[in-house]
């Protein structure tokens, strides 16, 4: 239920659409880094300088942190250091455009996820939405003479950790102070994808000014800013309402591959990213209905 002491409805859709747009961004932005970082350097990269952010704004905060905080910090940080990782390796080795819809495969892979560690019911709304996305991805691996690649699986697995990182946030933080908590989460990340940089064979790179800027923009816009707009305005919307605005993410990248890296899509790969799409948007969309209906019968008026 939406805390009618909070902003207006307006100005919180509107934040969260534009934590969208930074997200799509973030698409971008890799590409063009990753063309000359290798992908787990840039990760490095950009969480390190996001918790430098973080800790210079917020240094006065460190006084309030106690060991519960750091711990739920630290739990939810590696889940989100697994879904950057996979991310770069993901977006470095297929089209922006496809990464965008595979990612948002997340809103599929939740449920699952309860079902298989918690027994919940997955419901047959997710069951036609997993029934959508397989063959979205068939569509997909036989469409533009590329297959399902090793950019397009990396893609999809880090869709299950995005999904694994909600729940982990849903499940671990409670009263927290949000802006210690993501310091914990940023450092725990840099340092995640620091000692990978160390384990994994590290190829010649050279960095240029593209590559320093895509690191800045996706430190501070999809990372300091959005954490924070979400930890601010997410609160005063239902899961399944900030969930559909969330289905805009492929929409900015799929943009953005158009306009800016000239990426095409085949007929049949533009009906399998639209199945995905329909695959993740039809269940929220079913169960934003409902919310509505519910709130209809207890006389609740609706804000959107």
């Amino acid at each position: 239920m939406n805390d009618v002491s909070g902003p207006s409805q307006g100005r919180v859709y509107f934040f969260l659409i534009l934590t969208t747009f930074f997200w799509g961004g973030s698409f971008l932005f890799s590409k063009i880094g990753l063309a000359e970082i290798p992908p787990t350097l840039f990760v490095f990269s950009r969480f390190t300088l996001a918790a430098v952010i973080m800790l210079l704004v917020f240094c006065r905060r460190l006084k309030a942190m106690d060991w519960d905080a750091l711990r739920r910090g630290l739990t939810v940080g590696l889940a989100l250091g697994l879904t950057n990782i996979s991310f770069a390796f993901g977006v470095k080795d297929t089209s922006i455009s496809r990464a965008g819809v595979l990612n948002n495969l997340f809103v599929l892979f939740i449920p699952l996820i309860t079902k298989v560690v918690w027994h919940e019911r997955v419901g047959r709304l997710n069951l036609v939405g997993i029934g959508l996305a397989a063959a979205g991805i068939w569509l997909l691996a036989t469409g533009g003479g590329v297959g399902f690649n090793r950019g397009d699986l990396f893609s999809t697995v880090c869709a299950l950790f995005i999904a694994g990182h909600i729940i982990t946030v849903s499940k671990v933080l409670r009263d927290d102070d949000v802006y210690l908590v993501s310091l914990v989460q940023f450092t725990t990340v840099a340092i995640m994808a620091g000692l990978a940089s160390l384990a994994l064979p590290m190829p010649h790179f050279n960095v240029t000014r593209s590559g320093v800027m895509s690191i800045i923009y996706c430190a501070v816009f999809p990372t300091v800013i959005c954490f924070t707009l979400q930890n601010n305005f997410q609160r005063y919307v239902t899961p399944t309402r900030a969930g559909l605005v969330y289905t805009l993410d492929p929409v900015w990248s799929l943009a953005a591959g158009f306009c800016f890296l000239g990426e095409r899509l085949s007929g049949r790969e533009w009906v399998g990213c639209g199945m995905i799409f329909l695959a993740a948007l039809i269940p929220l969309a079913v169960r934003y209905v409902s919310e509505r209906r519910l709130l209809a019968r207890y006389g609740i008026r609706s804000a959107l």
